[in-house]
């Protein structure tokens, strides 16, 4: 964390005390002038990247689709960061990823059909193979001209339900491992999965996930939780922060009580919360008072789709322990899925309301002053990648 990020000026302790306003002149805050004017609020601080335009850096494991959306001998579109990707399973099972364009009159490769483990073009049925040669035009004759070796290929893996490629360096597809989830597939544990299009830039995300202290937001499903960040810590690839949450009062959610493992009236227990940015990932464990291991434990990453990364594709895998009851969990699913539903519906509803403050005023005019995530967009910052010039909007520069 530099020191032009905590460029914002905290009032002293005895203007707090003595609600004395700060800001006066030209000073920072949400003070008044002299004239009893508000007083304007600083630019963000000289030198420091504007965050909303870093790029996700693409030398990591993304997933772009859900297994079971790829379905055998079918194509699928999908993308990364505003390159069109075609997804399409062959006759054996496997999954590859294509370019999405024909190299030759550059219609979509997913719209085409699946021949074997090659897939055809719909226009004029030019047949790639899952490394993007082309390996037949059917009308090609000796007088023709030569044609194109094909569209690039992507590294391609399945895991724990997703479809993941590596749209960066190829080279370094096999030395980055994909993400490790003990919990997915556990007797355990039971897997319940979401994916999600999100209209921000995926830091918001992030920093939502990683700051607690937004439960006001969710006052209706969860009532009054009381969340007390205990410590946090942070180096050149992670921020990992640790909460003490306490129910104090309100109407809970019955999902809420099912998946935090305190039954149907909730109780007064105190969870214990950690919450884990790991570029390009994010995990969360939550672990009730007196439990040995997590309630739950969810992984979620951040895909943006559009060449300005203003939208994002989430995946959320979330990992619910099974109660010793047989079937209970069974039961309690619905009631699970609805309360996560629309907890995630209240955050999307505010990072896209903080993603339209940003478009409106054309950069980042946040004004943070929690160190934790301070910290985590040095991290975004440091691991992602500038923005094309071309993606960044009429004169605009991303390298801010």
């Amino acid at each position: 964390m530099t020191e032009t990020d905590r460029a914002e000026t905290l009032p002293t302790e005895t203007e707090t005390e003595t609600g004395t306003e700060t800001g006066t002149g030209t000073g920072s805050g949400t003070g008044r002038t002299e004239t009893g004017r508000p007083a304007r609020q600083p630019a963000p601080a000289a030198g420091v990247t504007d965050l909303r335009r870093v790029g996700a850096n693409p030398d990591f494991w993304y997933p772009v689709a859900r297994s079971r959306s790829v379905r055998r001998k079918r194509a699928f579109a999908t993308a990364f960061a505003g390159e069109r990707i075609a997804l399409y399973r062959g006759e054996s099972g496997t999954v590859h990823a294509l370019e999405d364009r024909c190299a030759h009159r550059q219609v979509p490769l997913s719209m085409g059909v699946v021949e074997g483990d090659t897939l055809l073009c719909c226009y004029h049925a030019w047949a790639y193979r899952g490394d993007g040669r082309i390996s037949r035009i059917p009308y090609l004759s000796k007088g023709d001209g030569r044609p194109p070796r094909g569209v690039r290929g992507y590294p391609v893996r399945e895991a724990y339900g997703l479809v993941f490629v590596f749209p960066g360096d190829p080279g370094k597809a096999a030395a980055t491992p994909l993400p490790d989830l003990p919990a997915h597939g556990s007797p355990r544990y039971r897997t319940m999965t979401y994916s999600r299009t999100v209209r921000c830039h995926y830091s918001f995300m992030h920093e939502n996930l990683l700051d607690m202290n937004h439960q006001f937001l969710h006052r209706g499903v969860v009532g009054r939780l009381r969340p007390e960040l205990l410590d946090h810590r942070s180096d050149a690839r992670s921020v990992e922060a640790r909460y003490l949450f306490t129910h104090a009062g309100g109407k809970r959610n019955r999902g809420a009580s099912l998946l935090a493992a305190e039954g149907i009236g909730g109780s007064d227990s105190r969870d214990l919360m950690t919450i884990r940015t790991e570029y390009p990932y994010q995990t969360l464990d939550l672990v009730p008072e007196n439990a040995e291991r997590p309630a739950f434990r969810l992984w979620a990453a951040y895909v943006p789709e559009d060449a300005e990364q203003r939208t994002c594709r989430t995946y959320g895998l979330l990992m619910i322990e099974k109660p010793r009851m047989p079937g209970a969990l069974h039961l309690a699913w619905p009631f699970i899925r609805r309360f996560t539903e629309r907890v995630f519906a209240e955050d999307r509803m505010a990072v896209e309301a903080e993603q339209r403050a940003w478009d409106e005023q054309g950069e980042d005019r946040n004004h943070e002053v929690f160190s934790l995530i301070l910290d985590v967009r040095e991290v975004l910052r440091g691991n992602g990648v500038p923005l094309r010039p071309s993606a960044c909007g009429t004169g605009r520069v991303c390298a801010g």
